[in-house]
């Protein structure tokens, strides 16, 4: 039985019901269910069952209380976008106007379904048959089938006139050459296609790697780079908004900020409060319009540490209270912490090339009692140590 065929035997009233048997399995007992399931049910059909099952859950971190009605593939689950990411461009699309969308590369459906729940008729596009079979149960599971027409094709080959916004996923493949790097020509199909793709369109979204290079970005698109909780997840590519604008956006609070094209500020004495960019804001280049907003300056030239001697609001970056700022010792640090009755330590690194863990390790606190953020960075290019705690909630 091909893999095309077990997806489709779970399709079926006794996969149907396999899956509901299985909505809240542990994968600790898979042994002895698979076992039990296999005295009523066909070999085949109880792994595929199995098998969705464990991918449901782990799809759960990125779809929540979808997932458990959702079918996915091993890459459907990996490469998905999350979906309150997939919302957030959903809605951005909703809100220039797109009422037709050709989605290519589209996968499991993770990102139609988002544009579909935003009023957007959609047509997904994606070459590989398993995937494409998942994303039309997962518009059906979801209610969301006349919107979503899904074809099984090679993008290359799919006309999009007529549609109001193109959006593509491409495969993303990574390339060593002499450290880990990505190639925006080495997706599937190359990042050249999709820009040319992406400027038939009155509007269109590409989804690429955040840690793509600025200097292959194209000069008549927007870049967004969207981060999750604190996590970088993705960049996007916008034709048709703002040409040549960067942004950062930080979900799920929404907050957006605009470059405004500022030089890097000048370095400084560390002052009373450390500003942490949020990693979108640092992916963006956009540590400077940071530093503006809280009237700072940065620690090092090349670190994005941002420093001042007054507590200003951002929602772009964490705020904390430096108690000290040292060169590095360990045995210093280890007498202060013991001193200070510190048990508890946050360690954070920038431009230094100790490991947080190692460290921990030297310091041997005991836990419990008091708490610090210890910050491994340089200052004015000398290894330092920064010691202090969180500002409150009064930055944001």
């Amino acid at each position: 039985m091909t893999d095309l065929d077990s997806f489709s035997a779970l399709l079926t009233p006794e996969g149907q019901a396999l899956l509901a048997a299985l909505h809240d399995h542990d994968p600790a007992d898979e042994l002895a269910t698979a076992t039990r399931l296999r005295r009523d049910h066909p070999a085949d059909l109880v792994s595929a069952a199995l098998g969705q099952a464990r991918l449901r859950q782990r799809a759960a971190a990125k779809f929540g209380a979808d997932a458990s009605r959702m079918y996915f593939t091993q890459n459907g689950v990996e490469q998905s976008t999350r979906a309150t990411v997939a919302a957030h461009r959903a809605a951005r699309l909703a809100a220039l106007g797109v009422r037709t969308l050709a989605d290519l590369c589209s996968g499991i459906g993770g990102d139609a379904i988002a544009l579909a729940r935003a009023g957007i008729r959609v047509l997904a596009v994606d070459r590989d048959p398993l995937a494409c079979a998942a994303a039309r149960a997962n518009a059906d599971a979801l209610g969301l089938a006349e919107l979503i027409e899904v074809r099984c094709a090679d993008v290359t080959e799919v006309e999009t006139a007529g549609y109001d916004a193109v959006f593509v996923d491409p495969a993303r493949r990574q390339k060593v050459r002499g450290g880990r790097i990505f190639d925006p020509e080495a997706y599937s199909p190359p990042l050249s296609w999709a820009v040319a793709a992406a400027r038939t369109a009155p509007f269109a979204a590409l989804k690429i790697a955040p840690g793509v290079p600025h200097d292959a970005l194209p000069d008549d698109a927007e870049t967004e780079w969207i981060s999750d909780g604190g996590d970088v997840k993705e960049a996007v590519v916008w034709f048709g908004t703002e040409p040549g604008a960067r942004r950062a956006t930080l979900l799920p609070a929404g907050h957006s900020l605009l470059g405004a094209g500022l030089p890097d500020p000048e370095p400084g004495p560390v002052g009373r409060y450390l500003y942490e960019p949020d990693g979108a804001v640092i992916r963006a280049h956009l540590v400077a319009d940071v530093a503006r907003q809280v009237d700072g300056r940065l620690i090092d030239p090349t670190i994005a540490y941002v420093t001042a001697d007054a507590l200003r609001p951002t929602s772009y970056a964490t705020a904390y209270e430096i108690t000290d700022v040292l060169p590095f010792h360990v045995k210093r640090l280890r007498a202060l912490l013991r001193e200070r009755g510190v048990g508890i330590a946050v360690i954070k690194k920038r431009g230094s090339a100790v490991e947080p863990e190692e460290l921990r390790k030297k310091l041997k606190l005991p836990g419990g009692g008091n708490s610090a953020t210890i910050f491994l960075t340089r200052v004015a290019g000398a290894p330092s140590m920064l010691l202090g705690r969180p500002a409150g909630d009064a930055v944001t």
